[in-house]
């Protein structure tokens, strides 16, 4: 199995009713790991034109094309995501508006007063209308090493020795569910934009219905939080509500993201790989799993499995 190439722009942008008879520029953009996007410059005006791969999905790496168009019109409702202009369901693509904001990075992402920012949009993205599907980390976890097991991919050396461990945090995480939200689920650091102050969320791939909890320790795995930066983000996003349950829980999803997402670079490493890539999937496989096991090795994961679950901590 292997992507699609990358299809002829020309082709698509015919099809887009607001650009007929319009001269224009696409410019492609690089950054997204999975699907093609491109800058549409008409009219003194800037569009996003996005065209969804039905590999990726197909692979297991992302929701269904029809889905992502679903979650995409309902994130830009909510206020955090960008404006819809069209729909091509039939490419299947997106017409977007063009946030001429930052994309941000990790070290954005750490500063204290990024960190409120981000937690203000996470709120704001939750509190949109619900998404039309379901999302789960730990099922997204048995769906990607079913797809390692079946093609019979390489994942990181030790991998499968961590399931029990990865057994008791599901079974910590299970016993006070929080109520679940539209989450994105795929928060690296340059899915935010820095739109005059204002922290806009982009590219709903793994959108869905989720505890909030886990996209709060997903956005600290992507940019590396250490314990205090991870609990300044829980208290920015549940404010009066904050306990140390909170804490410990975005702290052991940001386990369970790491845990996972290994899985996604060794599938799309193994069944997606684009010749001629220059990304390297295998590597970040392995430093997602690396990350991983410091922290399931870490002397405090027993307590902080203790706090999760309410009882008292390791003295």
């Amino acid at each position: 199995m292997r992507m699609a190439g990358r299809p002829e722009v020309d082709d698509v942008l015919r099809r887009v009713s607001l650009f007929a008879g319009r001269a224009m520029r696409a410019t492609p953009i690089d950054g997204g790991l999975s699907h093609h996007i491109w800058r549409v410059d008409t009219g003194g005006r800037s569009y996003l034109l996005r065209v969804l791969d039905p590999a990726v999905s197909d692979a297991g790496l992302g929701i269904a094309p029809e889905q992502e168009i679903d979650n995409t019109l309902r994130a830009a409702d909510s206020g955090a995501g960008a404006r819809v202009i069209e729909v091509l369901p039939e490419v299947p693509a997106l017409v977007l508006e063009f946030l001429p904001g930052r994309t941000l990075h990790a070290a954005d992402v750490r500063d204290p007063a990024g960190i409120k920012r981000i937690a203000a949009a996470c709120r704001r993205l939750h509190a949109g209308p619900s998404f039309a599907n379901d999302f789960d980390i730990l099922a997204k976890r048995r769906e990607l090493l079913e797809i390692c097991v079946r093609h019979g991919l390489r994942v990181p050396d030790g991998y499968h020795d961590r399931q029990s461990i990865v057994d008791l945090i599901a079974t910590t995480l299970s016993i006070w569910p929080l109520r679940s939200r539209p989450c994105h689920n795929d928060l690296l650091p340059e899915n935010f934009i820095d739109l005059a102050g204002e922290v806009r969320i982009i590219d709903y791939q793994l959108s869905g219905n989720n505890d909030p909890a886990f996209e709060l320790g997903d956005i600290a795995a992507e940019a590396d939080f250490d314990p205090d930066q991870t609990a300044a983000l829980a208290a920015a996003y549940f404010g009066t509500e904050t306990v140390s349950a909170l804490i410990a829980r975005v702290r052991l999803n940001l386990i369970l993201s790491n845990v996972t997402w290994t899985l996604w670079f060794s599938v799309h490493h193994g069944l997606l790989r684009a010749p001629g890539s220059t990304f390297d999937y295998w590597n970040e496989a392995a430093d997602k799993w690396a990350r991983a096991t410091a922290d399931l090795d870490a002397p405090d994961l027993g307590r902080l499995i203790d706090v999760a679950a309410g009882r008292p901590a390791h003295p």
